[in-house]
């Protein structure tokens, strides 16, 4: 835990998954003296209140963001401008806005214009997340070991940018700074296009006459599944980001579907050493997403195993 608060108050605009999470951990790590949160749900704002993992809730953003000195906005990015163009003007001079979204250059133009120059405006994205959403979804560990994305204006205020890294370390993340250009080429890659793959592969299961909804379900084999668990995000934060990063995401998709060309053509042609180099190279990707750190080398990817049952000759051999 912080022995001594980095901000007194954290003013955090949207409480799912991401929210919620920053609100655990804060509180968890003592980062920060006091809580205030705001959903543009009653029902959510309720449930809040509930779980109680806030110190207050209140109704409107500009209620939110009086006295904060640390304002995160956790909504999908294509609201982020009205936000901005909402509580600009009720900012306490001096504190940091901050975000949590996927794409960053859509943030900062849609952002930056509404803030006043008595503010510091340091984008950032938490590259953590599950499929769930909503406030129950959130927990403190979320962001442990994960890395979070800073990408400051070129006239950002170092101090600003040290201090909310330094947030994020007290979270648990590794930081990292880069600009937002940068950042949506690289997420493009990471994330937008396997999320774009994941969506539609499920989609064509779906509508593949030749085989039932109930056999997708019951037949799904580990990497079908993978592909579900992506494809189970939030839709709305989803179309957002791709319309926000439209320029970077079709270009992926472009590069994407040469690569499917050569391997369609490699199957065709009975090729089997291209189609043996491409799965050697990149097995290896996999193999160092895991030796960073930033997965489980158990197999099925460290998911539990269910134990067998005890009169069953397996679990007999087992004991």
């Amino acid at each position: 835990m912080s022995t001594t608060p980095l901000f007194n108050r954290l003013a955090l605009i949207g409480t799912g998954l991401i929210g919620s999470s920053i609100a655990h951990a804060a509180r968890a790590q003592g980062a920060v003296r006091e809580i205030v949160v705001t959903s543009r749900s009653t029902v959510t704002r309720n449930r809040v209140r509930d779980l109680k993992f806030a110190d207050k809730v209140v109704d409107t953003n500009i209620e939110a963001v009086a006295g904060a000195d640390l304002v995160i906005v956790c909504i999908p990015v294509g609201a982020c401008g009205a936000v901005a163009k909402e509580i600009g003007t009720h900012l306490k001079p001096g504190a940091i806005i901050s975000d949590v979204g996927s794409v960053k250059g859509s943030v900062l133009r849609d952002m930056a214009p509404h803030l006043p120059a008595a503010v510091h405006f340091v984008p950032a994205h938490p590259v953590a997340g599950t499929e769930n959403s909503g406030p129950d979804a959130g927990f403190a560990e979320l962001f442990v070991n994960r890395w979070c994305i800073l990408t400051p204006p070129q006239n950002a205020d170092k101090a600003s940018v040290e201090k909310l890294a330094a947030f994020w370390r007290a979270l648990g993340a590794n930081v990292e700074t880069m600009s937002a250009e940068h950042h949506d080429l690289v997420l493009a890659v990471t994330s937008h296009l396997p999320h774009l793959i994941a969506y539609t592969i499920v989609g064509t299961a779906d509508e593949l006459s030749a085989v039932t909804r109930s056999e997708v379900l019951k037949f799904s084999a580990g990497g079908f599944r993978d592909f579900t668990r992506i494809a189970a995000s939030d839709p709305t934060m989803w179309r957002d980001v791709f319309l926000a990063n439209k320029d970077a995401v079709l270009e992926m998709l472009g590069r994407f579907n040469d690569d499917i060309g050569a391997l369609t053509h490699a199957i065709n042609s009975g090729d089997g050493q291209t189609l043996f180099d491409h799965f050697s190279r990149t097995r290896e990707i996999r193999r160092g997403i895991v030796q960073i750190g930033q997965d489980a080398p158990a197999p099925d990817f460290g998911r539990p195993h269910p134990s067998l049952p005890a009169d069953s000759p397996l679990g007999k051999k087992s004991k």
